[in-house]
């Protein structure tokens, strides 16, 4: 394995919302986002959300409160609580998660998730 250069990574596409798998540790998929305006109400019921913001803000909306994110801050949504991030100019964000978790939890508005 080599190293991953996030800044080549994200300079390789374009799409906000459609996250790309950089790389893989144990079962998890390591990803790279652009993110721009609001994404879908979700949830996931089997596991956290792991987001860490690599540049930009983001505001991780709970129900009942906002978390708001700059560069290098990082939030973990836990597992079963509803939520939407929301970003009001273009952010790029690390995830993780468990191989295969669709990018939207419950809601029905899965993408794929291609492989750079």
């Amino acid at each position: 394995m080599t190293a991953i250069n996030l800044a080549e990574k994200l300079s390789s596409f374009t799409e906000h919302w459609s996250p790309r798998i950089i790389g893989r540790y144990n079962d998890n998929d390591i990803m790279v986002v652009k993110v721009e305006g609001e994404f879908v109400w979700h949830d996931h019921p089997e596991t956290d959300d792991f987001f860490l913001c690599l540049a930009g803000s983001v505001d991780i909306e709970l129900r009942d409160e906002v978390i708001h994110l700059d560069a290098g801050e990082l939030y973990v949504v836990p597992a079963g609580v509803e939520h939407r991030p929301v970003a009001r100019g273009e952010a790029h964000l690390l995830l993780i998660e468990p191989r295969g978790t669709p990018n939207t939890g419950d809601a029905d508005t899965a993408v794929h998730k291609p492989e750079i």
